[in-house]
């Protein structure tokens, strides 16, 4: 039962993982279109934005200022938390591959690779409540900035780029996969040790009375 957890977990950890670095680095976290003209798509994300032009296809990108400028708040959060929550995602998952027992790494070190893939979980439960919390951050700060434009310029309306939606899919895969590091390869740990401490008793019992029946064939 063990290694199909394992394996599960690795396979939801690598893709969520590759989802959350997409969304930290593509950009449309924000879609802003004008419904009124239907001219142009304009996508904002973290580091520039890009307006694509509905009639000729044609789509051009601005990088925003450096990174010591000035930006609203909610480009900065977002940033370091994403940023923060791709380092611990891909370092729970170089944890966890050298912890798979499929792996040859410490062979003989099972106490240790339980410990690792152990470790990668609790790491990668504390990189996806970052990654959600950047991206739910983002989110909010769009739904009102929606509401608050929309009173005034009723053409134009703000919606979630697939971007943010990405970051919350890769955030909340791996929270999964650290549920499954943390909970049910412990879970399986457990059974194991006691059917092995079962099987134990049971050995000793067993010598035990076959020592009692030597000693009375012996009287």
């Amino acid at each position: 039962m063990a290694a199909p957890v394992q394996l599960a977990s690795f396979s939801v950890a690598f893709i969520s993982t590759l989802l959350l670095v997409a969304a930290t680095w593509t950009d449309c976290w924000m879609v802003n279109a004008d419904d009124s003209v239907e001219v142009s798509h304009r996508c904002r994300g973290l580091w520039r934005e890009c307006i694509s032009n509905l009639k000729d296809g044609i789509r051009t990108c601005d990088l925003y200022d450096s990174i010591l400028a000035e930006h609203p708040l909610k480009i900065v959060v977002t940033r370091a938390l994403m940023i923060t929550a791709d380092i611990l995602s891909g370092f729970a998952l170089a944890l966890l591959v050298l912890g798979l027992d499929c792996v040859k790494f410490l062979p003989d070190e099972l106490s240790i690779k339980q410990k690792m893939r152990y470790s990668s979980g609790l790491v990668l439960g504390f990189g996806s409540v970052l990654g959600l919390a950047g991206s739910i951050w983002y989110a909010i700060d769009v739904y009102l900035e929606r509401v608050r434009f929309h009173s005034v310029f009723l053409g134009i309306h703000y919606d979630f780029g697939w971007s943010c939606w990405l970051g919350m899919a890769g955030s909340t895969g791996n929270l999964l996969a650290s549920v499954l590091l943390t909970r049910c390869l412990c879970a399986t740990t457990a059974d194991a040790t006691s059917t092995r401490r079962l099987q134990g008793l049971m050995f000793r019992s067993r010598a035990a009375t076959c020592k009692m029946y030597a000693v009375a064939s012996q009287v």
